[in-house]
């Protein structure tokens, strides 16, 4: 056995008592890629299962430089001094090249890291869609069940990450600054459909008159929408994470926007559905995973690959061929 790998048992045990390294243990486990590794972490995650899903889950997301970090170290420690076990999922972009990742969000929220009342864990996003790491769901389970009842994601904020993400939250919180060209140009329909909260960061100092405009602004814009499906409209407020000033407000409105989801049953149906697109994600990872474990694929490729380059076959030809042989392999065996 290896030696930094516990008994399911120990793992389990670990985590219902909220022994954080057992934790850290059990997230490291579900990220490993190795297949004894991922038999091991079904195994832990269907027996804390029962005893997830209790928290609140909350996802932030917006473009490097918004201040995320200094968001969520602020909010954090609200929410630590209110009582609230927190949990941050910090998602750090990997290099393509190296698969490496910067992993600095312990450092960038450095008095939260040292609260014992808050856990902060830094993924590597690796080749995840949009940035957002393809064991956020399994780690957010692994938090719930050892007693964390606040979760906070934070994304890259590059490419599709708001949709992995809106895919896995509650309540969606989209940060964004003033001034940094036309506000209304910001408004996309993708988005304000996606978001529960608009919230403009950094309103302090020179800064505050330019949050207030661009809060006008987007509350303006926004009332050319409709309300969401479950009657929620989003609300658009400013903020500093680095002064603390609006946080308590922002935590306020999550509070309403909960009790709101449960009253009218969104809540449950919201998570319903996730788990279900759960499934069928993992199932598209799943397979993705065994045709590129194959042996005869891995040569097929490496066969076709000149010809890829050189623009001799088509990429979706030879994409579709290879499908076929894994299936026709799958078959003979």
């Amino acid at each position: 056995m290896k030696k930094n790998r516990l008994s399911e048992e120990e793992y389990v045990n670990g985590i219902l008592h909220g022994d954080r390294v057992t934790l850290s243990r059990a997230i490291t486990l579900v990220e490993s890629s190795l297949p004894s590794d991922q038999q091991l972490a079904e195994k832990v995650m269907e027996r804390v299962l029962p005893f997830s899903g209790k928290s609140i889950r909350i996802g932030v997301t917006g473009v490097p430089g918004v201040g995320k970090s200094t968001f969520i170290e602020s909010f954090g420690k609200l929410l630590v001094e209110k009582g609230f076990k927190l949990a941050v999922l910090a998602i750090d972009p990997s290099s393509q090249k190296s698969q490496g990742s910067i992993l600095g969000d312990k450092t960038r929220m450095e008095n939260l890291a040292s609260d014992k009342r808050a856990y902060i864990r830094p993924s590597p996003a690796g080749a995840a869609l949009g940035g957002v790491s393809a064991k956020t769901r399994e780690a957010m389970l692994l938090c719930e069940a050892a007693g964390f009842n606040v979760i906070l994601i934070e994304t890259v904020g590059v490419g599709q990450s708001e949709i992995a993400v809106k895919g896995m939250v509650d309540f969606f919180l989209l940060l964004m600054l003033a001034g940094a060209g036309d506000e209304l140009q910001g408004i996309k329909k993708g988005i304000i459909e996606m978001c529960d909260a608009l919230v403009i960061n950094k309103a302090d100092q020179e800064n505050v008159e330019a949050a207030k405009r661009a809060k006008k602004e987007y509350s303006n814009a926004l009332h050319l929408f409709q309300a969401k499906e479950n009657g929620w409209f989003p609300k658009v407020m400013i903020c500093s994470g680095l002064m603390n000033i609006g946080l308590e407000e922002i935590w306020e409105m999550i509070e309403q926007y909960v009790l709101k989801m449960k009253d009218n049953g969104f809540f449950e149906r919201n998570r319903q559905e996730q788990r279900i697109n759960w499934m069928h994600e993992h199932i598209r990872f799943l397979l993705e995973s065994k045709i590129y474990q194959s042996e005869t694929i891995k040569k097929k490729i490496q066969d076709i690959l000149p010809e890829i380059k050189n623009g001799n076959y088509s990429a979706i030809a030879k994409a579709r061929e290879l499908v076929d042989l894994f299936l026709q392999k799958q078959k003979g065996e």
